[in-house]
């Protein structure tokens, strides 16, 4: 691995964690095969070798992503993300005219059961006899005319793999460059998927401060 390809953004780091802006295109854990040892996770442990993994950001996802520094730390981080305590949020650009919600603040809820769709792995699918509870609040923030898209804010409340994706797609409105659940047309429309983990709240474990991080989209 060359020196230029260890690059990453660090965007906050402490002696307990360490939070990093990762760009689309890039693994956040190793995958496997001789090509997919590159990843943020790997890059970061080159220069803090007590970095752990947290959570995960699909590889075509964009934005912030946590890391512990140590076994204890990321046992307590991962217990505050299995009881909802790390509140992220995304932004995404969708095909066609979302509708807004009607809920308080323009807020709506998908509340669809995500199971994987084993013919096809990793795809998931809406699975209502077989899904696991899946649940992903949205807003509208602009519909772009010339485009025919519409940028969103997200917030899941659950976990799932490729949730905000296959519940954007469940509503008919994929998210444009994205390979997995978008129509051609809708995945040539964008040189990337246009998903970005723009926001990361959580009460520091130590400090007991609360963290607020930003990071914004490059679209």
């Amino acid at each position: 691995m060359t020196g230029a390809s260890k690059v990453f953004e660090l965007v906050y780091a402490d002696n307990s964690l360490l939070v990093l802006n990762k760009p689309s295109g890039l693994l956040a854990v190793p995958g496997r095969g001789e090509d997919k040892q590159d990843c943020l996770s790997r890059r970061v442990q080159s220069v803090h070798p007590d970095a752990l993994v947290v959570h995960r950001l699909d590889m075509a996802t964009s934005g912030l992503m946590l890391m512990a520094r140590g076994l204890t730390m990321q046992r307590e981080l991962s217990q505050m993300f299995e009881r909802r305590e790390v509140h992220k949020r995304y932004l995404a650009v969708v095909h066609g005219c979302l509708v807004p919600a009607t809920g308080p603040d323009g807020w709506g809820l998908i509340d669809l059961p995500i199971a994987v769709d084993w013919p096809r792995r990793p795809l998931r699918i809406i699975d209502a006899a077989h899904g696991k509870p899946s649940q992903t609040r949205w807003r509208v923030l602009k519909f772009d005319e010339v485009t025919r898209s519409t940028r969103v804010e997200l917030e899941p409340l659950t976990g799932r793999s490729h949730q905000l994706r296959v519940h954007l797609q469940a509503l008919g409105h994929p998210i444009l460059g994205d390979a997995l659940y978008a129509p051609e047309a809708v995945q040539a429309s964008a040189s990337r998927l246009l998903l970005h983990a723009c926001s990361l709240q959580f009460l520091h474990p130590l400090e007991s401060s609360m963290m607020a991080l930003q990071s914004a989209a490059s679209f």
